[in-house]
């Protein structure tokens, strides 16, 4: 569909429209948006009555063709959510085309900001192609700015997705610059941003870009990545890679609450991470969870609608998006926090929980001493897996617990989910062969009392969508 000029009118409409628009304190092509929106309903409603008596004029029996409810049906889906994409320059732009289609393919309208640097990677015709949405560029655009374009771009969105964001953008937006349309839209919007970082692992680290990093986080921008891996230079790896495009729309609908989703008011809660025990005051005991399995699970189970409590340990993971997080550091301080977010639907256990502490931590630093290595007496911690799941009063229909297992990994499991009284175990293989802990991608088998189902290796963000599928389907009573 054409955009619609307003300086193509002539004056007596112009006028008109004005005054209109004035009425219903709405821009001049708002306004004109509405009429032909109001014009659009009223055209589908007339084709929806044609149809309707060419139906009940049918003989029976006979064949009526649906043309004129396909054409109603092309009409808007009122409720329409609508995201403003802010497209940053560095090599991930290419990837912002896929997070459009995915956008669209869950329902949403998708608007675009080119900034100058994007340009160079991507075109606004390929962004415009696919989003069905004029593409802007320019602060100073004369068919938009007659009516302060920036500001209507900022506001008529439901959320401001900015993907890639690079180090330049973080920067304009943490010290509230407004230098071109991408910066100045950033600061006049009023509505939720996500970001979703790309860029060098160095400039990541770099001071500056963490010093921004805070200042957003703090200012309630939304953040999604970045991942670690390989970059587009050759030999470069680390953290910096953009989220994938899956994850970023997961992300966005999280933040919009969009639809009914599957798991539409439920509540979840989700453990994550490892938890620290205390030696003295600089020692711990602890292992190699990196807490992002249990945080994609997290983010899943929101972007399915769910109301979602993460209990996560230490980590070095952004907080999933619209999640409501509670940071504990030992497995004392976890069950506390899990037993405080109960009741619950659905709880899934993904924290790597140390199982022992020590009895008596030291108030200061243990020395070396003549009497050789110390004596550190261990007391077990609770084990909050098996505490939820026997819990007759408040356990959640669903308990879910995870196996991390370096040999006999299916029998472990069962043997797990027998002793610990849960619903199924996630186990995977945590060996140097297997290289889960901390990786970015999972081997699971899902192990229930009806049987073992072992899922192809793929990535945690997959493995979490696939868990959140089937805690879906059995809430729904669907058949196992």
């Amino acid at each position: 569909m054409a955009s619609i000029t307003i300086r193509q009118l002539d004056d007596d409409l112009k006028r008109h429209l004005r005054l209109r628009a004035a009425r219903n304190g709405r821009s001049m092509e708002d306004e004109a948006r509405t009429i032909l929106r109001d014009a659009a309903s009223l055209e589908a409603g007339k084709i929806e009555a044609r149809a309707d008596a060419h139906r009940r004029a049918a003989p029976r029996g006979r064949h009526v063709a649906d043309a004129p409810a396909r054409e109603a049906g092309a009409a808007h889906a009122a409720g329409t959510k609508h995201i403003l994409l802010v497209i940053g320059g560095g090599i991930a732009a290419y990837k912002a085309l896929d997070l459009i289609r995915r956008l669209k393919e869950r329902g949403l309208a998708v608007r675009c900001i080119l900034t100058k640097a994007a340009q160079e990677f991507i075109t606004p015709l390929s962004a415009g192609a696919l989003s069905g949405e004029r593409v802007f560029t320019d602060l100073f655009d004369p068919g938009s700015e007659f009516d302060v374009g920036h500001i209507r771009l900022a506001r008529e969105a439901d959320l401001v997705v900015v993907a890639p964001t690079t180090a330049d953008l973080m920067a304009k937006l943490a010290g509230g610059h407004a230098d071109d349309l991408a910066s100045a839209v950033l600061l006049a919007t009023d509505r939720k941003v996500l970001l979703a970082p790309a860029m060098n692992p160095h400039m990541w680290q770099h001071k500056a870009t963490q010093r921004n990093l805070a200042r957003l986080l703090e200012d309630g921008v939304a953040l999604v990545g970045p991942s670690a891996g390989e970059m587009a230079e050759a030999g470069e790896a680390g953290v910096g890679r953009m989220a994938e495009p899956l994850e970023i729309a997961a992300a966005a609908l999280s933040l919009i609450g969009h639809g009914e989703g599957a798991l539409e008011g439920r509540r979840v809660i989700v453990t994550s991470g490892p938890t620290h025990e205390p030696i003295d005051p600089v020692r711990y005991i602890a292992n190699r969870s990196s807490g992002k399995q249990g945080h994609a699970i997290a983010a899943a189970a929101a972007a399915a609608g769910a109301h979602v409590t993460l209990v996560s340990g230490p980590v070095n993971v952004p907080d999933p998006p619209g999640v409501a997080v509670v940071k504990v550091t030992t497995a004392q301080d976890m069950l506390a926090a899990v037993t405080k977010a109960l009741p619950a639907d659905v709880a899934v256990f993904a924290a790597a929980v140390a199982d022992w502490r020590i009895a008596k931590p030291q108030a200061n630093k243990i020395k070396k001493g003549a009497g050789g290595s110390p004596k550190l007496a261990l007391t077990e911690n609770p084990d909050i897996l098996a505490t939820v799941a026997h819990d007759a009063r408040k356990r959640p229909r669903l308990v879910i617990g995870f196996a991390a297992e370096t040999e006999h990994i299916i029998e472990h499991a069962k043997a797990k989910l027998a002793r610990k009284g849960c619903d199924w175990i996630l186990a995977n293989d945590v060996s140097a062969a297997g290289g889960a802990m901390g990786g970015e991608r999972n081997t699971v088998h899902l192990v229930t009392a009806q049987g073992v189902e072992s899922w192809p290796p793929q990535s945690k963000e997959e493995v979490a969508r696939g868990l959140i599928v089937r805690i879906a389907e059995t809430l729904a009573g669907a058949k196992r």
